[in-house]
C-alpha cells in the first residue's frame, strides 16, 4: 500500500509540473503552442457584455506554419471551438456566438494572427 501512494504522489508531481501551459492573454482558452510566444506590443482587446474582439500576435523561429495550423486543428476543438474550413494559409473556428480566424502572416520567422470577434 506504501508503495502504491508513494508511485501516485510522484505521478501526480511529474503530471502536474510537466503540465505548464500558458495561454493567449486575453483568450483564457486558447493555448500558446510550445515554441511560439505572445508578442506583447501587438495585442488588441476590445469589448463589453455584448461583443469583443481580441487580436494577438504569436512568433517563434523553432516552428513552421504547418506545425502552428495542425497543432491549433487539433488542439482549439477540445477547447469547444467548431473548425469551419480553412482558406490559404487561415484556419477558421466558431463557438458560441464567437469566430475566430488564425492567419499565418510570415513563415520564417513564423507570425500567427489570432482574431476573435463576436459574430454580430
Amino acid at each position: 500500500m506504501k508503495k502504491f501512494a508513494l508511485s501516485l504522489i510522484c505521478f501526480i508531481l511529474t503530471t502536474t509540473s510537466a503540465v505548464h501551459a500558458s495561454f493567449v492573454e486575453g483568450l483564457e482558452d486558447v493555448p500558446v503552442m510550445e515554441g511560439l510566444s505572445q508578442m506583447n506590443n501587438d495585442n488588441i482587446s476590445f469589448g463589453n457584455e455584448e461583443s469583443r474582439l481580441v487580436e494577438a500576435i504569436l512568433s517563434g523561429e523553432s516552428v513552421s506554419g504547418r506545425q502552428a495550423r495542425e497543432f491549433y486543428q487539433n488542439t482549439l476543438p477540445q477547447m469547444g471551438w467548431v473548425f469551419q474550413g480553412s482558406r490559404g494559409n487561415t484556419l477558421f473556428f466558431e463557438r458560441e456566438g464567437e469566430v475566430m480566424d488564425i492567419s499565418t502572416e510570415e513563415e520564417n520567422p513564423l507570425r500567427l494572427r489570432i482574431t476573435v470577434k463576436s459574430k454580430n
